[in-house]
């Protein structure tokens, strides 16, 4: 439902954004504003946003098959990281051109600058609004923080197309372009930190991997635990790996450790776990373990 529910507003926010964008750059080259057409060029990453937002979340929703085990579910993980280079990139193109005018400003229309930006304003909170409920998916959360850029870019502009009314100094238009060129390498840096730290499948971000092998550690039954690993799949979906120590014991009677360790595992969000047993100390707890002669060691226990 939640799913159904986002895809509906990102339809109709990229068809809005889509049509302010092209409204907004004949409106910048008429008014020989840089920061309208900066602008605009900050819009229309911000349209490629929500499309690549809502490919994604069809990707997620596909189910996993013998070729992708775990689902698609990095789509958006992946559309955040594209869309995060796409505003980088977009702000160079800012910089170059800002550059040449501020040593030969154009004379800019204060009142068309100011109007458009005035509606670039209003159309960013719409679609923030709209957005609002899906910021706990990075993909979403990506997407709304291109919304927020713009709108208070759009909030500069208009302050920007005041002080040209008044004083008729043309050079704060580029001076306002590097400022959101600024603005928008701000905007993407938070995404591709995290993204890439899903990508390279680091910890997820606000856990501890000491408190986390803690926990496990105080579960009656366990020795030890070491190899753990814990990353996320995407959109919130934790997974973990360990392996664990306890006494040489049935599976039968191993399992209510196993049962008291997702107990542990799930107060910290992780509902998704490969726990192997062990009964032999590893030397190296990143090594495979020697098995010594008719030692008894039983194999992989799964829990989802």
């Amino acid at each position: 439902m939640h799913q159904h529910s986002h895809g509906k507003a990102l339809g109709w926010s990229t068809a809005v954004t889509l049509a302010f964008v092209v409204f907004e750059l004949a409106a910048g080259v008429g008014a020989h504003s840089l920061a309208l057409i900066s602008d605009s060029g900050h819009n229309f990453t911000d349209a490629l946003a929500l499309i690549l937002a809502a490919a994604a979340q069809r990707l997620e929703s596909r189910p996993a098959d013998d070729r992708k085990t775990y689902g698609y579910q990095r789509a958006g993980v992946l559309a955040a990281f594209i869309n995060a280079l796409a505003l980088l990139a977009l702000s160079a193109i800012i910089f170059w051109e800002a550059w040449f005018r501020l040593f030969t400003p154009p004379e800019v229309n204060d009142t068309t600058m100011g109007f458009v930006a005035l509606t670039g304003i209003a159309v960013n909170v719409g679609i923030m609004m709209a957005l609002h409920r899906g910021r706990h998916d990075l993909n979403i959360r990506a997407a709304w923080v291109h919304m927020l850029g713009d709108a208070v870019s759009s909030a500069a502009i208009v302050a920007g197309a005041v002080v040209i009314h008044f004083t008729g100094w043309h050079r704060i238009d580029p001076a306002l372009s590097i400022c959101i060129g600024v603005l928008i390498i701000w905007t993407a840096w938070d995404i591709i930190r995290e993204s890439l730290n899903v990508l390279l499948e680091g910890i997820p971000q606000g856990m501890n991997l000491k408190a986390i092998s803690n926990a496990v550690q105080t579960v009656p039954g366990v020795i030890d635990v070491h190899d753990l690993h814990v990353w996320t799949l995407g959109a919130g979906a934790n997974a973990l790996s360990c392996h664990v120590l306890i006494d040489d014991m049935p599976p039968s009677e191993s399992n209510a450790i196993l049962l008291r360790i997702n107990e542990a595992l799930c107060a910290f969000h992780i509902h998704h776990s490969t726990v192997q047993f062990e009964h032999v100390r590893c030397a190296l707890s990143d090594a495979p373990c020697s098995m010594p002669p008719g030692a008894h060691q039983h194999p992989h226990t799964h829990s989802h």
